[in-house]
């Protein structure tokens, strides 16, 4: 089984984007939120990750890992899997 991913998002967003894209070339499904418009859903994003005003936002089994540079960072470290299949 692997974690759940979510993913906040806003329209135009480059880094957005290149996040998704990622998620995409491994297969990893992700539920995305936009918070364009700003809303709860920006409220939660934010009482999730504290101090976090940019995105976009994922999260690792309810973990916050950052952004798409951390993500990146974390898929050429080779540990990305590991927080994907719950194991770390």
């Amino acid at each position: 089984m692997s974690a759940k991913v979510e993913i906040y998002t806003k329209w135009g967003c480059g880094y957005c984007v290149r996040a998704k894209a990622l998620l995409d070339r491994r297969g990893v499904a992700y539920d995305e939120y936009d918070v364009t418009l700003g809303g709860p859903k920006r409220d939660e994003m934010i009482e999730r990750a504290p101090g976090a005003r940019t995105v976009p936002q994922i999260f690792i089994a309810g973990k916050a890992i950052g952004g798409s540079d951390d993500l990146a960072r974390l898929d050429r470290a080779g540990t990305l899997d590991d927080l994907l299949a719950g194991t770390s």
